[in-house]
């Protein structure tokens, strides 16, 4: 998100006066997010209320991260009724599993944020269902994510970087990408590689990011030691570049959703890649052809596999479907273009 707000600054200033929290101005614009890290925006936003960017339409985490149990009570029933009181009891008590469990993102709480925000911006149809299904009169708006062209690195520096980690040019290489928890599918992944790396010796599997749940880290690290797959920790921004220029294709599942359109999909996207994503309402903007599509619940693993095989046994799939996805991002989520659709909104609600 850091990444998202300043390439968005940047853009915004071309247009007029922005300002870095401003004490008075004519609209604030606040980035929202389902962690503690925007403890401070989010109070902000309900004091002062302006334009309220959700980059996931879910934040019952956050709430069970900054709240009091009496806290936490009191704010599901001020979203879901007196009726609910004991639900969220229950929840309050299970908390431990909220990463997996998708009672969780089915109660996303963001009655007041909606109700308080001048406007709310989402960048995909599902999160405008989610706010509209608790305030039908807040002003909705969906603006895509962004993609700003990085500076990739040269060729020679790629090739060099897939040398270091032992992989030849012939190895078709699939990564995954960000904060590792419960909802990226890791297991799942880790299995179909697995079964698939057992006939196509050709392939490998880098994961690169670091654990947010140890529960996670624990049930999946003997599984990163098997043939094939390549553990990388966090990546900085240049280091991110150099790993996504490597790849053939990214594994970019989320499940259970929470309404955030992922910003590792769409740059990787941006930059021609292949994305394997979970079938959802989070992806009905993106063509068909423009991403591949992995059914959720119990067929995940099979759909995985298989299109893994495809991906790896039919030559010049990657590739098709990754020129398809550049132009859809390149149409639709040009850094201007967001920019201009951010600065119309902006001057209409100020």
């Amino acid at each position: 998100m850091a990444d998202y707000s300043a390439a968005l600054l940047s853009e915004l200033r071309k247009h007029g006066q922005v300002e870095v929290s401003a004490e008075r101005c004519n609209v604030a614009l606040y980035h929202l997010g389902n962690n503690a890290l925007h403890a401070e925006i989010y109070r902000r936003a309900i004091e002062r209320p302006g334009v309220a960017v959700l980059h996931d339409a879910v934040l019952q985490h956050f709430f069970l991260g900054q709240l009091s149990e009496t806290g936490y009570i009191d704010e599901f029933v001020y979203n879901y009724g007196e009726w609910n009181r004991g639900l969220a009891r229950e929840l309050w008590r299970g908390r431990a599993a909220s990463g997996a469990d998708d009672r969780f993102f089915r109660y996303p709480m963001l009655k007041r944020v909606a109700e308080r925000s001048r406007a709310i911006v989402v960048h995909n149809p599902a999160a405008a269902r989610v706010v509209r299904e608790h305030v039908p009169a807040a002003c909705v708006v969906e603006i895509p994510h962004l993609f700003a062209p990085p500076d990739l690195p040269p060729d020679v520096e790629v090739l060099r970087y897939r040398d270091a980690l032992g992989l030849d040019q012939g190895t078709l290489v699939f990564g995954v990408f960000g904060y590792l928890r419960e909802s990226k599918r890791l297991v799942a992944v880790l299995e179909a590689f697995g079964a698939l790396h057992r006939d196509f010796p050709r392939t490998a599997l880098v994961i690169a990011g670091e654990f947010v749940s140890s529960d996670l880290e624990r049930a999946v690290t003997p599984m990163l030691d098997a043939p094939g797959v390549l553990r990388l920790p966090y990546l900085e921004e240049r280091e991110f570049w150099r790993a996504a220029s490597m790849i053939d294709v990214c594994v970019n599942l989320r499940y259970p959703a929470a309404g955030e359109s992922s910003g590792i999909a769409v740059r990787m996207m941006g930059i021609g890649k292949p994305v394997l994503v979970t079938e959802s309402e989070e992806y009905a903007r993106v063509p068909e052809d423009a991403c591949i599509r992995i059914d959720a619940g119990p067929a995940e693993r099979d759909s995985l596999l298989h299109h893994m095989v495809m991906l790896a046994g039919v030559e010049g799939v990657a590739g098709t479907v990754g020129e398809r996805a550049a132009a859809h991002i390149a149409e639709h989520h040009r850094v201007e273009q967001v920019g201009r659709q951010y600065w119309d909104l902006l001057n209409q609600v100020g």
